[in-house]
């Protein structure tokens, strides 16, 4: 295991990791009709996160396919895709790619990037939680993270929504996006 110690946690050597698809959730959640939460994934996705020498300056692109969108609703998902929300058809990925670590307390790091969905592109700020550093059963080097952030959908053109007559919308604005992710060392 090639792990090194940096401002009192361990942490990976640099190089390139991937997610561990099966060890690995990218999802989000969204209040309807402003009462419950929802809450649905993507099941495709691929992630390229390089550990540098210099930790803050480490980076991660990740390609989500919208298609791949997964609410266990049929009916729901199917609406996701349709041009009300991700028109999947016509913008088949959602990207994130890093542009700068903000800020480092203990394991906790904010991550800035760009994130594009349905080609509007925001800046985003992640929390993203270090989990710590492994060897799994099969010899491979793994580190594990927790990351959320939340958005308004509307600032990405999904502005679809339905009034309620007591008040208040059929579906949030505001949108939580979670990533519960391990990655594995690469070559």
């Amino acid at each position: 295991m090639s792990i090194r110690e940096w401002d009192g946690l361990k942490i990976p050597t640099a190089g390139e990791f991937a997610l561990d698809k099966t060890h690995t959730r990218v999802g989000f959640v969204a209040k309807h009709m402003m009462v419950t939460k929802v809450r649905g994934h993507f099941d495709e996705y691929d992630a390229k996160i390089v550990i540098a020498e210099n930790p803050l300056d480490s980076t991660a692109e990740v390609v989500i396919k919208a298609g791949s969108i997964e609410t266990a609703v049929a009916d729901r998902n199917g609406h996701l895709k349709s041009d009300d929300f991700l028109s999947a058809d016509k913008h088949e990925d959602i990207t994130f790619r890093s542009t700068r670590v903000k800020d480092h307390r203990g394991d906790d790091f904010v991550l800035v990037g760009d994130l594009t969905i349905r080609d509007v592109t925001q800046e985003v700020e992640l929390k993203v939680e270090f989990g710590g550093v492994g060897t799994s059963p099969y010899g491979h080097e793994v580190f594990g993270f927790t990351a959320e952030t939340e958005i308004n959908r509307e600032d990405f053109g999904l502005t679809w929504n339905v009034a309620i007559e007591a008040g208040g919308v059929l579906v949030s604005k505001k949108i939580k996006i979670e990533i519960e992710g391990e990655a594995v060392r690469q070559g």
